[in-house]
């Protein structure tokens, strides 16, 4: 007889990770619309209201219909620690079990989910076995996006939507303005009404290549990060399940497609199509790793 009864077993959770632009929030909702899973944010940012243009906050229509967590729930001015995270995740995860579905804690801050996996409650991976997902890309390819990422902002109204948050006693250090995006406009939103036409549309210009230096900059630091939690952490990958990723999702596609150029043939396998191809070689799964 087991005197301490049967062992009950630990709750799933599937955490995504990855720098910006990165497509975290793409591959959370997809897999959030294939298994019975809600989304909690993890993005710094993003927890806040407001901003949603700069912050690239997913529009209701992008969430499918997917439920999320933690999204614009904090006021502007606001300070929100790793702590508050940890403490509202903690609920949300709870809450999304209770209700039968999967947690998966997708976008931005990796100290975030550090503190929430290792530091913050000691009980965590004695409830919760975790599988992270790592979405990684070339820098150059990275770069590239993110640049055009923010023209697409700019279309879209970034300049008016950070206007609103525009501080003229230039603390950007708290809240939502720290976000990237709008301490970049300070100098252009001061000069707006003491210069020329084209000066000021030359000092646009020059707030949204700084906006998108700093985005690839964060983007360099959160891969850091992210390396550092493997081989610092002992976040391990799994060998395996990586190299098998590899192949399906990088290796044979690309193949299909070579033998379709070089020999005319059409390709017929269930893996892979012309035109989703050319998606799926960029941004792959490089790591699954579980805590």
């Amino acid at each position: 007889m087991d005197i301490f009864g049967p062992i009950r077993p630990k709750e799933k959770v599937v955490i995504v990770m990855g720098a910006t632009g990165r497509g975290k929030s793409r591959l959370s909702i997809d897999l959030a619309t294939q298994f019975p899973a809600e989304i909690i944010n993890s993005d710094k940012m993003q927890v806040y209201k407001g901003l949603d243009i700069v912050t690239n906050k997913v529009t209701e229509e992008e969430c499918c219909g997917v439920r999320h967590h933690l999204l614009g729930i904090i006021g502007p001015d606001q300070e929100f620690t790793a702590t508050n995270f940890c403490d509202k995740a903690l609920l949300a995860i709870k809450q999304t079990v209770g209700q039968g579905q999967i947690p998966i804690i997708a976008e931005g801050s990796n100290s975030y989910i550090e503190a929430l996996v290792d530091e913050y409650d000691a009980n965590f991976n004695l409830k919760y076995e975790c599988c992270f997902l790592w979405l990684d890309v070339s820098m150059p390819i990275l770069h590239t996006f993110l640049a055009n990422r923010v023209d697409k902002m700019v279309q879209s109204g970034i300049v008016e939507d950070a206007l609103k948050f525009f501080d003229p006693s230039r603390n950007y250090s708290r809240g939502i303005r720290r976000a990237i995006g709008v301490p970049e406009f300070d100098w252009y939103f001061r000069t707006r009404e003491f210069v020329d036409e084209e000066t000021h549309a030359k000092m646009l210009q020059q707030a949204i290549q700084e906006i998108k230096d700093n985005t690839c900059k964060l983007a360099c630091r959160q891969v850091e990060k992210i390396h550092r939690l493997r081989n610092i952490k002992g976040w391990k990958e799994r060998e395996k399940e990586a190299d098998e990723a590899w192949k399906k999702l990088v290796v044979r596609p690309s193949a299909a497609l070579v033998n379709q150029f070089l020999y005319r043939r059409v390709v017929s396998t269930s893996n892979v199509s012309s035109k989703a191809t050319a998606s799926a070689i960029a941004p792959a799964i490089m790591a699954a790793a579980s805590c």
